[in-house]
């Protein structure tokens, strides 16, 4: 069988998380081809650019890069993990490795696998632990699924840190969401906190107080960390809370926090869209060092009402 590291790596989603793991591939010689449907949207000409400085092939369709891969990355937005599996599953050849980087519910996952798996694919879930960019192609991966113990070695071979959870298929879902209603949920408290406390003019008081109780964590630059990842992926962490939410109701519970949480995120992804903080796409969009610059913003924009 050939070697992980001569596959021809198929990237479906061409996001932020598509590019990282491209470029990463790519610097190991590893051939890699990608599909997004931005392609043919008013991000394509940036896609066009990154894909031919690194040597990345475009597909032309879903069909057209899973044709021809060894191994294919769904790593796309949460509510797109079902449909990128139906849209992938006719054309896939048998043996192929399917990995489903997205952030999705373990009642999604599972029937991402039944597509895979009923089309002759190897599906394995991915739950991604914690944020992407730091680490890159080494961010914290488990795995899950019939075939998560024969492919860890495989991706630790393509450079990736993957650890199994078990051959349930679910589980490692289920840890990355139960993980998210606790990241996820932060960001949007911070957010809501720390611009309430803005408009009151308390908000020297209320970090003095949060890093007494807390004094591990540097609350400036814990706040305008979160207050950039949500400002600038806040519609997929959206997407994401909502899988999150789905996750909490087949227990039985009814996810008032989760729900309330992607409601928050969606929130600032309207307003990012609208342009409130800046131009997306350019260099100083999100990068603000200080919190209180995106929260003065959101406030006028509510005065203004």
């Amino acid at each position: 069988m050939t070697q992980s590291n001569q596959w021809h790596v198929g990237i479906v989603g061409y996001g932020e998380v598509g590019r990282i793991l491209a470029e990463d591939l790519r610097a190991q010689n590893v051939p890699v081809s990608a599909y997004d449907l931005k392609l043919d949207g008013d991000h394509a000409a940036a896609l066009r650019d990154h894909a031919a400085a690194y040597g990345v092939g475009l597909a032309a369709s879903h069909a057209d890069l899973v044709s021809k891969a060894d191994f294919v990355i769904s790593a796309v937005t949460a509510s797109q993990a079902v449909p990128v599996a139906q849209a992938c599953a006719p054309a896939i050849r048998p043996g192929t490795w399917f990995l489903d980087f997205n952030s999705a519910s373990p009642r999604a996952k599972q029937r991402a696998a039944a597509l895979i798996d009923g089309a002759g694919g190897r599906y394995v879930e991915g739950a991604v632990m914690t944020s992407i960019p730091p680490y890159r192609i080494k961010v914290p991966l488990l795995l899950g699924g019939a075939g998560a113990a024969e492919l860890a070695p495989r991706l630790a071979a393509l450079g990736f840190d993957a650890k199994v959870a078990s051959a349930e298929l679910g589980t490692a879902s289920a840890t990355k969401m139960c993980r998210s209603i606790m990241i996820k949920g932060m960001e949007a408290m911070v957010i809501e906190s720390f611009t309430t406390a803005r408009a009151y003019g308390v908000e020297d008081a209320l970090l003095a107080s949060l890093t007494e109780t807390f004094p591990s964590i540097d609350w400036e630059k814990q706040g305008a960390y979160f207050f950039q990842r949500v400002i600038e992926h806040g519609r997929r962490r959206s997407e994401e809370v909502r899988e999150v939410a789905e996750t909490v109701r087949d227990t039985g519970l009814t996810p008032w926090s989760a729900s309330g949480t992607a409601e928050r995120q969606a929130w600032v992804a309207d307003l990012a869209d609208d342009g409130l903080f800046g131009a997306k796409g350019t260099p100083g969009f999100a990068r603000s060092a200080d919190w209180r610059v995106e929260a003065d913003r959101i406030l006028k924009r509510l005065e203004a009402k």
